[in-house]
């Protein structure tokens, strides 16, 4: 298969970005295991074309693994905000998918179940995703979310935890952790929480509000 020792943007850009549109990811995979490999991807994150790098978070999304997480996470701080998007869309598919298989798929039933409401059966869920592999982050931190929607603040920060110690640039995590601070009243750690979030990811205007009102002596407590 030919291989680019190094990626011509232009060139990316007009060979993916039809893939990508259409949503054709099988036609993706095949371009990308042609060409390129998923370190020359990342590559392009630090290129002067904005729609390479663009592109190129997009396609870590379909096709990266866990060695794409710290490239990406830095590409949150791009000065294109189209980029963070793509970045931060990335990592979440890509820390859906840092579990073994039969994880993952407990970890996706998990999901559907938060999102009809049925909490119980959610935690049961990803009960099984951890058990199944034990350094799971995503698993932690989809649990950490059940436990905070049905109001178990105490158990959600200690999966929020757990989800940092496991991957440190999880901004969602260390969002919800916040939250979770908010709600049991303990601003500093609120605030020492969200600001972990917003450095991570500075286009958080959300957490840039609530830490403005925090810092104020304005919050009031968040919504259950």
């Amino acid at each position: 298969m030919k291989q680019y020792s190094q990626i011509d943007p232009q060139q990316f850009v007009s060979l993916v970005r039809m893939p990508l549109e259409q949503n054709d990811t099988a036609t993706l995979v095949r371009l990308v295991q042609e060409y390129w490999s998923q370190e020359q991807i990342q590559s392009l994150l630090d290129s002067d074309c904005a729609d390479a790098r663009k592109l190129a978070a997009l396609a870590l999304g379909v096709i990266g693994d866990g060695r794409s997480i710290t490239a990406l996470a830095t590409c949150l701080r791009d000065r294109d905000p189209m980029v963070n998007q793509m970045a931060e869309h990335a990592l979440w598919t890509i820390w859906f998918r840092c579990g073994n298989k039969p994880a993952q798929e407990a970890l996706v039933r998990g999901s559907g179940l938060i999102n009809s409401k049925q909490f119980k059966q959610a935690l049961e869920e990803f009960d099984a995703a951890i058990r199944l592999d034990p350094i799971f982050a995503e698993a932690f931190n989809q649990r950490a979310i059940a436990h905070y929607l049905v109001e178990d603040y105490h158990a959600s920060i200690e999966d929020g935890e757990m989800t940092v110690q496991l991957m440190p640039s999880h901004f969602g995590a260390w969002a919800g952790l916040g939250h979770c601070y908010a709600h049991l009243g303990d601003a500093q750690r609120a605030l020492n929480c969200y600001r972990r979030a917003l450095g991570i990811n500075p286009y958080l205007s959300c957490i840039r509000q609530i830490i403005g009102e925090i810092a104020a002596g304005e919050c009031t407590p968040l919504p259950g």
